[in-house]
């Protein structure tokens, strides 16, 4: 059993270990307003611009004259996957859950005779990645030490992609990254960004497109002008709503694990300090049984 200065250094040790994950917790609910505000402002406009580009692609589905980021390269043998995490721990379950769900897509790709390569935004990722992948990491981006994500963060990542596309290194990008529903869950979440994923018409679209009113539209310049000017910002918008939404679900998630340790770090102090009081009395309670043994010796 540990001596009562053992129990005293042990209890201090965790004292100062609530202090931090307390303190860590408050930074972490101020980062998560700001993070939040700007992950939900900005996925409005990501979406709205998804779905108005795929709607002109559809047009020119097929089509030759259709961009390469709309048609692809029309195979489907390299894949480029595209891993968003953090650059810091201890957020719970944050960067594992994301790197989960990419290494499970890795591994059906490998499976199915694919060819993979991995660019890693966020050194998280990377680390963990690289135990069973290391020769399929092509490069990896690090935002460490860096205050605020801009717009120029994620217009560097999708031009390095976009130049990846146009040398021909791979067929279809796929990104992973976290998207954030509350400080208490973050759903990891694959967008394919190359080619345009066109969306799925249900069969109540379909029957609504035969029987209600039907818009003309007219683009000028042409649907391929448009495109070809638009689809690399598009690129950079998606990549940076998705480093929004990681920034948001990163704080979120440290905020809750830091309550969670800050709790456990009380209801551990408490059970040292029961063993510590325990303890303390049964050495009083010796001391005065050996002093009553000896005075009734004599």
């Amino acid at each position: 059993m540990p001596s009562l200065k053992d129990l005293r250094n042990r209890i201090k040790s965790v004292q100062s270990t609530r202090k931090i994950t307390s303190a860590m917790k408050m930074v972490a609910a101020a980062k998560l307003r700001r993070a939040q505000e700007q992950a939900e402002a900005a996925r409005p406009y990501a979406e709205r611009m998804e779905r108005m580009l795929a709607s002109v692609a559809g047009r020119l589905q097929g089509a030759s004259g259709a961009p390469k980021l709309v048609s692809g390269t029309g195979k489907d043998d390299v894949h480029l996957v595209i891993v968003a995490t953090a650059d810091r721990g201890l957020c719970g379950g944050f960067n594992a859950n994301i790197v989960k769900a990419a290494r499970l897509h890795i591994r059906r790709l490998l499976a199915d005779g694919k060819t993979v390569k991995i660019l890693c935004v966020g050194r998280k990722g990377r680390d963990s990645l690289r135990r069973e992948f290391r020769d399929k990491i092509v490069d990896m981006v690090s935002f460490a030490g860096q205050k605020r994500l801009t717009f120029a963060d994620a217009s560097g990542i999708s031009v390095r992609v976009a130049e990846m596309f146009e040398a021909g290194e791979f067929d279809v990008a796929t990104i992973f990254y976290a998207r954030f529903r509350s400080a208490m869950a973050q759903i990891p979440t694959a967008q394919q960004l190359i080619p345009v994923a066109l969306p799925e018409i249900t069969a109540e679209q379909k029957a609504d497109d035969k029987t209600g009113p039907q818009a003309l539209y007219e683009f000028e310049p042409d649907e391929e002008s448009i495109l070809e000017a638009l689809l690399p910002q598009n690129l950079a918008i998606q990549i940076y709503k998705t480093l929004l939404e990681n920034a948001a679900g990163e704080q979120g998630a440290r905020m809750s694990a830091m309550d969670s340790a800050t709790r456990n770090a009380g209801d551990m102090i408490n059970k040292l300090s029961q063993t510590y009081n325990r303890q303390r009395q049964a050495n009083i309670t010796k001391e005065l049984i050996e002093i009553i043994s000896g005075a009734e010796a004599l």
